[in-house]
């Protein structure tokens, strides 16, 4: 885990100084060499003249989990990739201050108004395969289920895509959704804390199916010149996911925390997350490669925030006692 050095900025009306230094908590894929974080911190410490600490965990649900340990003697100033089925897990912790943000110029489909969590990408979880080696995909949640193709996900206690199949699974099944975990466990490769444990795995010909996202397909393609892998379209729905980031109160640079908070939805972000992070933009009418046009289109399924907030314990234990081997 790195720690930047601090940089002193000039405060031009009293002709003071003080250091600015701003930490992010994230997961882990998001400030790998590959992902967004690096391009994302090179470009928001050109127009604020500050330095940026990414601190990285496995997953989104981690980054809670360790908020919750933290409290208000938490380093960080901003977390960043918790998703919106979290947000009120989140905001009954009393550790989230207020965003400050207009939001102007986002995706009219989001209908976003939080005036605690700023939303800056999107997509729809879904299960992805290689094209050359799945010759007949599945064509629903529950052909998965009663199929003996090898299987990866995450836990649904440290990994937002691990939590999203979780109530997937509930918006399919409902009150018979321990079965469908149970069956599903019958062919379940191995359940990984975090997601790019998981894709890694099936990268490497360990599964048929990974959890991932609809938009998974376009990272390969821009990076990696590769056509093969898809996500399968499900009958049922899909469960989406909206990305957050939200700024603590216990932060001390908290208009420098506004600054980056409103710089995630700017064109400048904007046109840096999809193609690095493999998820929609939230801002309406940023230009994409291609390939984004070519991906599934699912109807979008799932709970209220609220809801998840209600019944998230509940739906883990159920998990863990149907699912477990």
């Amino acid at each position: 885990m790195k720690k930047l050095s601090l940089l002193l900025s000039t405060l031009a009306l009293c002709g003071a100084t003080q250091a600015s230094d701003l930490t992010v908590y994230t997961y882990d894929s998001f400030n790998s060499e590959w992902g967004p974080g690096p391009k994302i911190e090179k470009a928001f410490e050109a127009t604020c003249d500050c330095d940026m600490e990414f601190v990285a965990v496995d997953d989104g649900v981690s980054i809670l989990n360790r908020l919750k340990i933290e409290g208000e003697k938490s380093k960080a100033d901003i977390i960043l990739g918790i998703d919106d089925a979290l947000i009120e897990v989140a905001r009954e912790t009393d550790l989230i201050a207020e965003h400050g943000q207009t939001l102007e110029g986002l995706n009219e489909e989001l209908k976003w108004d939080d005036k605690q969590f700023v939303p800056f990408d999107y997509g729809y979880f879904s299960f992805v395969y290689d094209s050359t080696k799945v010759e007949k995909p599945v064509t629903s949640l529950k052909e998965l289920v009663e199929s003996d193709a090898k299987v990866l996900y995450q836990d649904p206690r440290t990994s937002t895509p691990g939590q999203g199949l979780m109530l997937w699974m509930k918006s399919v099944y409902g009150d018979k959704a321990d079965e469908a975990w149970k069956q599903m466990a019958s062919h379940t490769v191995t359940v990984t804390k975090g997601w790019w444990e998981a894709y890694s795995m099936f990268l490497k010909g360990e599964s048929d199916y990974v959890l991932s996202y609809n938009t998974s397909p376009a990272y390969h393609v821009i990076n990696e010149e590769k056509t093969q892998y898809k996500a399968a379209l499900f009958s049922e729905g899909h469960v989406a996911q909206v990305e957050v980031a939200a700024m603590l109160k216990s932060s001390k640079n908290q208009e420098l925390a506004k600054q980056f908070l409103g710089f995630l939805t700017s064109e400048e972000a904007q046109k840096i997350l999809p193609v690095s992070n493999s998820m929609l933009p939230v801002r309406a009418g940023v230009e994409l490669p291609e390939i984004f046009g070519q991906l599934i289109k699912p109807e979008r399924i799932g709970f209220t925030p609220k809801e998840v907030a209600e019944n998230r314990k509940e739906w883990i234990k159920e998990w863990r006692t149907s699912a477990a081997k």
